[in-house]
């Protein structure tokens, strides 16, 4: 049986997969590996060091400043032909940051840099689920969340090894080189799902663009309260993890006076403990209901925030915090998944919006909370760092009560 649901030879299908899965690494490597160069790159650019967490938090803005309208457009004009706009966008604007001579210009680009994850998001996961049979489908995106996980995990390490060698500079220009092999893979394998023939019988026709029609869903969307209370929980309790891979930089290289490869392996605990949340979710899963596993992540998820809190107020060392961050990111790692179907199932809108939606309200949250903790002085010390990280992830508790009363 055909494998998948459009005819495809054996390379390109496999030359597919590859195209996406180095596209969506890419633009996870982006983040994750430069944030140990951000201190060089201030000092070159004589800037000042909050310019750290908000090339970071800029990335992240990228990611969904465009993210409402790539959907409906992959939906009219096709998902090859915008994710072919979105990887060359990706790669010019990662190529550009080598020729930069200011501190203004690199963050523009890092916004440019950060739309790359709204291409992946909004085209690169439709087109996976347009082009396979449900099951490879879902082993496909799994692999997807897994090259998600693992890139906050090994790239600061990488980063900071290969920046032995490496000028910040020489860095960027690898992920543009690697972004063009990722743009030939999808020109040479990546069929088209809208307007294609399927052997399932579906025949996927464009859909007419109507900003108007587009505009009133999303805000019957932030009118669901349901919805609406998942998605922001979704960006509160990321918010410590998001606000370490900014900060980090600032609290361990510049005032604890680490190395670059130290700083690294400091990494290396707390997003481990993620994928651990995640193993202890799939082991859960087929025995219990979704609030339940909520409430059970809360426990790790709670107790880790508060003894980071408790921990900067008595002995505020690097061992406590990331032992505290560690915990914390099991609760998240066995939450997360859980929250982000419930928020996509909280409406019967088509699940591209839907994602979409949820993906600009969490990482909204997410970035604008980040700016705020850099603005707070929470790259300064690790005391503040630790006190506005609890207070921000426990925000997310009066919006789980509404969620799991409904």
């Amino acid at each position: 049986m055909q494998r998948t649901l459009i005819v495809l030879g054996p390379v390109k299908i496999i030359g597919f997969c590859l195209a996406i899965t180095l596209f969506e690494l890419l633009t996870y490597m982006a983040s994750d590996m430069i944030m140990p160069a951000m201190l060089g790159v201030v000092q070159e650019f004589e800037a000042d060091a909050r310019h750290v967490p908000n090339a970071f938090n800029l990335y992240l803005i990228g990611g969904v400043c465009l993210q409402w309208l790539i959907g409906p457009l992959s939906d009219r004009f096709g998902r090859r032909r915008l994710l072919l706009i979105g990887c060359a966008l990706f790669g010019v604007a990662i190529t550009a940051a080598t020729a930069t001579r200011s501190i203004e210009a690199f963050n523009v680009l890092r916004l440019i840099q950060g739309m790359g994850l709204g291409f992946v998001v909004a085209v690169s996961y439709p087109a996976l689920q347009e082009v396979f049979r449900e099951g490879d489908a879902v082993r496909l995106m799994a692999l997807l969340g897994n090259v998600a996980l693992l890139s906050p995990l090994l790239a600061p390490l990488l980063g900071s090894l290969l920046l032995e060698w490496l000028s910040w500079r020489q860095l960027f220009f690898g992920l543009g080189f690697a972004t063009a092999l990722a743009w030939l893979l999808l020109l040479s394998c990546m069929p088209e799902t809208i307007g294609a023939q399927r052997n399932d019988g579906v025949h996927l026709a464009p859909t007419p663009l109507s900003l108007r029609h587009v505009l009133r869903r999303y805000a019957a969307l932030l009118h669901n309260r349901t919805f609406l209370s998942a998605s922001l929980a979704l960006g509160f309790m990321s918010l410590p993890l998001i606000a370490w891979i900014g900060l980090a930089p600032l609290l361990l290289m510049q005032w604890k006076g680490l190395s670059a490869v130290e700083y690294g392996l400091w990494q290396i605990p707390v997003f481990a403990a993620v994928i651990v949340g995640n193993l202890l979710l799939d082991r859960l899963l087929p025995t219990h209901a979704l609030p339940r596993l909520i409430r059970l992540a809360l426990w790790p998820y709670c107790l880790g925030l508060l003894a980071l809190l408790g921990s900067m107020l008595t002995d505020e060392s690097v061992p406590a915090l990331v032992t505290a961050l560690a915990v914390y990111a099991v609760g998240l790692g066995m939450s997360n998944a859980v929250l982000y179907r419930i928020a996509l199932f909280a409406s019967d809108d088509s699940k591209g919006l839907v994602s979409a939606m949820i993906g600009m309200l969490s990482i909204a949250v997410m970035g604008a909370g980040g700016w705020l903790m850099a603005t707070l002085g929470s790259g300064a010390s690790l005391e503040l760092f630790g006190l506005w990280a609890a207070i921000g992830g426990l925000l997310c508790l009066p919006l789980l009560q509404r969620v799991l009363r409904t």
